[in-house]
């Protein structure tokens, strides 16, 4: 199965950003388009522009993405909806934070592709698509997200195994940074959301993000693209740092 064999594709945090752009290019191609998400103004907008379906619904209504994604089949899942509250430091986090990002980040995408999985190994065929982030194979000064997405890699890796001689596919797109609303609503102090926003660099767009999918969507059924890492190219990770006791 290529991208040209699948029919239908179901796109979690679809309203904006990374995911509204995989909508658009999906729909594009000819697939019959899914848009999950809870903003049900900025839904019905990409609704008018790319024809696809759409489904007001926070993914952490387990009960709900279950009945949904169930009753869809989707050949493609891709599990996109996601955010950073907390972003900050852990010491200080608020506990709804810390849940919200979590079941958010993680426990919804397990749930979707747990309701995903058995029609597409029933028609030994389909794909999950898997947003993790650079922040979840390197380290960052943000513990509570780069955990999170950390937990998308290993579920990535692991489902691989597990989907053995399924002819189910698994790839996880891990972004740097990308020209999104990721801050807005990661930091609520407008001032300081404004500085996170500002990196200075020529950022990766949704757009660049949505190419990647369709990329390892399209390639030929023997091949699967298991982990896409890509970032600005005035962006790196890694290297060390030495900062003496009480200078932070």
């Amino acid at each position: 199965m290529t991208l040209s064999d699948y029919r239908t594709a179901l796109v979690t945090g679809a309203s904006s950003g990374i995911g509204a752009a995989t909508v658009a290019a999906l729909s594009r191609r000819g697939l019959r388009v899914h848009a999950l998400a809870r903003r049900i103004d900025r839904l019905e907008r990409l609704a008018d522009s790319t024809g696809c379906a759409i489904h007001r619904l926070d993914v952490r209504e387990t009960a709900a993405l279950h009945q949904l994604v169930g009753s869809i089949k989707p050949d493609i899942l891709v599990n996109n909806a996601g955010l950073g509250r907390a972003f900050g430091s852990l010491a200080t986090a608020e506990i709804d934070d810390i849940e919200r990002t979590l079941d958010t980040n993680v426990t919804a995408a397990v749930h979707a592709i747990r309701a995903a999985l058995p029609a597409m190994i029933d028609r030994a065929d389909g794909h999950i698509v898997n947003i993790g982030s650079m922040a979840g194979l390197h380290a960052i000064p943000a513990a509570l997200y780069g955990a999170s997405k950390g937990a998308i890699h290993m579920l990535s890796t692991d489902l691989r195994l597990e989907l053995e001689g399924t002819g189910v596919r698994v790839t996880e797109i891990c972004p740097g940074r990308v020209s999104t609303g990721f801050y807005d609503v990661a930091i609520d102090d407008t001032e300081l959301s404004a500085m996170a926003k500002d990196s200075g660099v020529d950022e990766v767009t949704s757009d660049d993000i949505a190419d990647a999918i369709v990329y390892a969507l399209e390639a030929p059924w023997r091949v699967n693209v298991n982990r896409i890492e890509l970032q600005p190219t005035e962006q790196t990770y890694g290297g060390s740092q030495f900062v003496p006791k009480g200078l932070r």
